[in-house]
């Protein structure tokens, strides 16, 4: 007699996971000092001449001041993004709340603004500022002229970064909180603005890496930063690849140092998010 019962079904067996000796954060730290050595190799094959680095560095790094007595080199660099980024942020932050406003004065200057600030070089910016001014009787000083231009530069990228994170936190998180009584402002700060932080701070940190870079067109008024300094010895001395090797180290640690940073606030805007998984 044929039966019609189905054959019984054989276990699913799970796929094998491919187990490796060592785990992925040793694995990643041996592939990037294994790109750290292949670099070193690419610039030691140049036939630097270290003595010229080893008898600058510390000026580019900022050791020393400048003849003046200022800050010079890694130091002025640091200066000038600490204050554009905290100037740029007020003012991001700013332009950002008056694009969400009602008032048409309020969106017609924020909009006026970011469109001409994001949409012309910021080195033009920067010329304009500092040769620009005078001719109505403002004459700022070459750091001042600096950080106003990458502050208002970067102010206007800003606003918008922080216009999407506010508007992309969902509509039931301002519900829930007018439901429990709670006042508009009390909600924004409260509510609002920590959930937007989780998506505004990796692209703000960017923007801040860039300001650190675009920084060295400040050079071309004559302050005394990284990129400058490095111009200036490496014309003096005819070996400019040294100097600008250098020099991008330089910026390089200085990134390294704001990805660190951005990494860290990452991780506690985003412990609610790690602890739903």
């Amino acid at each position: 007699m044929t039966s019609f019962l189905p054959p019984p079904s054989q276990p699913v067996r799970a796929p094998a996971v491919k187990r490796h000796v060592l785990s992925f954060r040793v694995r990643l730290w041996l592939t990037w000092a294994a790109m750290l050595g292949l670099f070193v190799a690419l610039f030691l094959s140049l036939d630097l001449k270290l003595a010229i680095v080893a008898d600058k560095w510390q000026y580019l790094i900022g050791l020393r001041l400048s003849p003046n007595g200022f800050l010079q080199g890694a130091a002025l660099t640091l200066f000038l993004c600490v204050c554009s980024i905290f100037c740029s942020m007020a003012l991001g932050f700013a332009t950002a709340l008056a694009r969400l406003s009602s008032s048409a004065v309020a969106v017609g200057v924020a909009t006026f603004y970011t469109s001409f600030f994001r949409g012309t070089p910021l080195l033009i910016q920067i010329l304009m500022i500092y040769l620009g001014l005078p001719q109505i009787g403002i004459v700022p000083g070459a750091v001042s002229a600096g950080i106003i231009a990458l502050s208002l530069n970067y102010g206007a990228y800003l606003s918008e970064i922080f216009r999407a994170g506010i508007i992309g936190v969902a509509q039931g998180q301002r519900d829930a909180a007018a439901a429990l009584g709670m006042r508009p402002s009390v909600t924004f700060w409260q509510v609002i603005v920590p959930q937007a932080m989780r998506t505004i701070i990796p692209p703000t940190s960017s923007q801040f890496i860039s300001m650190l870079k675009d920084s060295s067109l400040v050079s071309v008024m004559g302050v005394w930063e990284v990129m400058f300094l490095a111009q200036s010895y490496g014309r003096s001395s005819y070996r400019y690849i040294e100097m600008l090797t250098t020099a991008a180290l330089i910026y390089w640690l200085l990134s390294l140092g704001l990805e660190l940073i951005q990494a860290r606030l990452e991780r506690v805007y985003g412990k609610a998010y790690v602890n739903q998984r």
